[in-house]
């Protein structure tokens, strides 16, 4: 029996179409079943999965997957295109697959959902920060470049050297 971990859980969570899905194959290694049994209990489910919770794979998302993954041997063997399942659709599968196993890796599961949810709050939390500090401080700026721009143009009195001053330099043969 596989152990479930939350870090083997993120690495079969991948964006398809705007949204995070699992693959039926990574489920059904998850709950340790065939894919093909997983699959065939889903089959006799399927009012319980909407196309909001579970959908099929397109021929040219599955390719950008197994490029993306890059190991095809995990795929060998498939006659259909796998299936999606978002996070509700994940949720569903614990009423669908009532093993021991099943409850445990779906609690697994929902956890590491929770965890990315909560990591993508805190990243959306922290480029409002960055933009309220590149708004401020362009704002700053724009008060700096003013206020060099008013003393340019006020009248400052203008130094002039001394006419009897010793020149430095290098010397031209003329002088």
């Amino acid at each position: 029996m596989n152990s479930v971990t939350i870090p083997g859980i993120e690495k079969m969570i991948y964006i398809i179409r705007g949204q995070k899905v699992m693959l039926d194959s990574d489920l059904a290694q998850l709950y340790d079943v065939p894919t093909k049994a997983f699959n065939q209990a889903v089959k006799r489910n399927l009012e319980r999965f909407p196309d909001d919770f579970m959908f099929q794979l397109t021929d040219v998302e599955f390719e950008e997957l197994k490029n993306l993954k890059g190991s095809i041997e995990s795929y060998g063997g498939r006659r259909y295109l796998p299936m999606a399942f978002t996070e509700c659709g994940v949720a569903i599968l614990s009423s669908v697959l009532t093993s021991s196993r099943a409850a445990q890796v779906n609690i697994s599961i929902m956890r590491t959902f929770i965890k990315l949810r909560s990591f993508l709050a805190m990243e959306s939390g922290l480029a409002e920060r960055v933009g309220k500090l590149e708004k401020s401080t362009n704002h700053l700026f724009k008060v700096v470049f003013e206020r060099l721009d008013t003393l340019e143009e006020a009248e400052l009195p203008k130094y002039e050297h001394p006419h009897n001053r010793k020149r430095i330099g290098l010397k031209s043969k003329g002088d």
